[in-house]
Parts: structure tokens; C-alpha cells; sequence
């Protein structure tokens, strides 16, 4: 079905857009919220014992942990960075015992751990948000 692949690639051009024009804040809640999405999905595909699709989310879902702790910054706020960098190697311990042991309980655990930083993260107050996009787009050189 043809479908199928141009609403992918809808949905891609779409996403690919909305990254273009998202303010720091926003690309990581949208990382946040397909990290989210992508261990459901890896969770439903062990249930249905779809090993293949299974490892492709996890793989997915790992590539997003991983992009989310690189952006880390240690010099930001030293007491926030350790705990959190922790949380993010947790979260991979967890996707790879639920990818080898072809268990679903690791990623609800994962997605327990995830969920209040999520939540955390989108209620931040507009008025902070601002303030520490422009710091962002300032050091990476983007218009405000």
C-alpha cells in the first residue's frame, strides 16, 4: 500500500518542519515525547513477539536517551547534571535487559522513570522557557 509510505513521509516532513522552527525547549519535549512513544510501541511489539520491530524501537528509543544526555552541560548546574546523566544510564540499562530478556517490565519501568521528568520539563513556566532559549540560541549563534 502506497498509503502507508506517504503518510510517513507526511508525518516525517512534518516533524522534520517542526524541528526547523522549534525553540530549544520545544525540540526537547518532542524528543521526550517520541522516547515515550517509541518504548510503547517496543513494548506492544513483545508482546505481539515482533523481535524485529522490537528492536527497532529500542534502537530508536536508545538514540533518543543518548541525544538527550549529550546535550547535558556539567557546567550549567553540577547538582542537576550527575542525577540526571544517571537517570539516562538507567533508562539504557533498562532498554537493553528488556531488548536481550525480551520483557516488557523494564520499559514500563522506563517509562515510570521518563514520565515525571516529561511532565516536569512541560511545566516549565513560559516566562523561563524564553529566558533560557535565548541563552541557547545565543551560544549556538541563532536569531532570537
Amino acid at each position: 500500500m502506497a498509503y502507508g509510505r506517504y503518510f510517513k513521509a507526511y508525518k516525517k516532513t512534518d516533524l522534520d518542519a517542526e524541528m526547523s522552527v522549534a525553540d530549544p525547549h520545544r525540540i526537547t519535549q518532542m524528543l521526550y515525547e517520541g522516547l515515550i512513544d517509541r518504548l510503547s510501541q517496543a513494548k506492544g511489539a513483545i508482546d505481539r513477539k515482533d523481535y524485529k520491530l522490537k528492536a527497532e524501537k529500542i534502537s530508536k528509543a536508545l538514540g533518543i536517551v543518548n541525544g538527550l544526555q549529550m546535550s547535558l552541560d556539567p557546567n550549567v548546574d553540577k547538582n542537576l547534571y550527575e542525577p540526571i546523566n544517571n537517570l539516562y544510564e538507567h533508562i539504557k540499562y533498562l532498554l537493553n535487559e528488556a531488548s536481550t530478556g525480551l520483557e516488557t517490565e523494564p520499559i514500563d519501568r522506563a517509562i515510570a522513570l521518563i514520565t515525571p521528568v516529561k511532565e516536569a520539563w512541560d511545566n516549565i513556566p513560559e516566562e523561563e522557557k524564553n529566558k533560557v532559549n535565548a541563552i541557547i540560541k545565543k551560544k549556538l549563534g541563532l536569531p532570537e
